[in-house]
């Protein structure tokens, strides 16, 4: 690996099942048995699946009809954001007690970069175990993690020894971790890719570096410079505790399709009422206004509109989704409508300039 790209020591945690944990400890009737969080109706899907019920093949985003036929068992619960943010507090807070570079990726994975770290403690393995217990500890759940010197290896690293697991892949070690890496294992890399990948006789890691990054930008366009570099442990996205807000959207998925406009409007208000409320809770507004619909077929379209000021007000986009559904006809019968505000006024926000500490190459410092 160049010396001239530096080494951090970076921490990827991710809560093991986490909506399905929280309803099974909250509910204690629950635990070891196999829990679906979300819809068990027609139109169900499952946001999420304890380790119990994805023994049976139930996964995320599969209907809930299927969940059933799998583990005819399923117990289904309804989703609890408010719950789940809750804990995802807890344990943020718990982070902090280690490093303010903590970056959220959602309400139950997270980067930290703890290289300089406020307990003063030089192993990175140390602290992921260390913030594993208190998790578990402190409030009740179980949290898998890895270890590495960025954050594409502790993302695949954390997924090595889940459930309540970890895994440090050393500087060392990167190099021939990498190289008999499934590709299917690389994170960003998605099953549509990874098929593609398999077309061209690239299997592993070891493929994959055989490979020249114009052989790469010719097969796969941008994400082929993506591909060379993070094989050969390159990855040189720091963690950002302060990440900037593209967007705010609310969507709602219907038990019946709607074919009248009418129901439609009524669905869409409820929906801009949630998206302001998102966006006055998170003091933001925005220009762009997109109208998104997924008809019965389940072909997609997207409207949009922006305006020559911010918003945030329900009444204001109520309005403009209402003009964007009118745009044109439908084209069938719909079974989701949503809405999302983009062109945000964080964009024009800047952050305050932080000195930026030179981090060693060298390869001594434990990890």
């Amino acid at each position: 690996m160049p010396d001239t790209f530096p080494i951090r020591k970076i921490i990827h945690v991710d809560m093991d099942a986490f909506y399905a944990s929280v309803e099974q400890m909250d509910n204690p009737e629950l635990k070891g048995k196999p829990v679906a969080v979300g819809g068990s109706g027609n139109r169900g899907v499952v946001s999420a699946a304890s380790y119990e019920a994805r023994k049976f093949g139930v996964r995320s985003a599969m209907s809930g009809m299927q969940a059933r036929r799998l583990c005819p068992d399923l117990i289904f619960t309804k989703t609890r954001f408010d719950r789940y943010r809750e804990i995802s507090k807890q344990i943020r807070n718990i982070f902090y007690d280690y490093t303010d570079l903590v970056e959220p990726l959602s309400l139950d994975e997270a980067y930290l970069d703890v290289t300089e770290n406020k307990k003063g403690n030089p192993s990175a393995s140390l602290i992921a175990q260390e913030i594993r217990t208190r998790i578990f500890n402190e409030v009740g759940l179980t949290a898998s993690a890895g270890i590495s010197i960025n954050k594409f290896i502790a993302k695949i690293a954390s997924d090595y020894n889940k459930p309540n697991g970890q895994k440090t892949v050393n500087p060392e070690d990167v190099l021939p971790f990498l190289e008999g890496l499934d590709i299917r294992k690389f994170y960003g890399v998605g099953k549509v890719t990874a098929e593609k990948m398999y077309q061209l006789g690239i299997f592993t890691g070891t493929d994959l570096k055989s490979k020249t990054i114009e052989y790469l930008d010719t097969h796969f366009g941008k994400s082929g410079r993506f591909y060379y570099h993070v094989v050969r442990g390159i990855h040189t996205s720091e963690v950002k505790p302060n990440r900037i807000r593209k967007s705010l959207a609310a969507e709602r998925t219907f038990s019946e399709n709607l074919s009248s406009e009418i129901f439609m409007l009524e669905k869409l208000e409820h929906i801009a009422d949630e998206v302001s409320k998102r966006l006055i809770k998170s003091d933001v507004a925005g220009k762009t206004i997109t109208l998104k619909i997924k008809y019965s077929d389940f072909t997609m379209q997207t409207r949009s509109k922006t305006l020559p000021y911010f918003v945030s007000d329900a009444s204001v986009i109520l309005e403009t989704a209402k003009d964007l559904l009118y745009q044109e006809s439908m084209q069938n019968s719909v079974r989701l409508l949503g809405i999302s505000l983009s062109n945000l006024n964080t964009d024009k926000k800047t952050k305050k300039p932080e000195e930026k500490k030179a981090v060693s190459v060298q390869l001594q410092f434990a990890f």
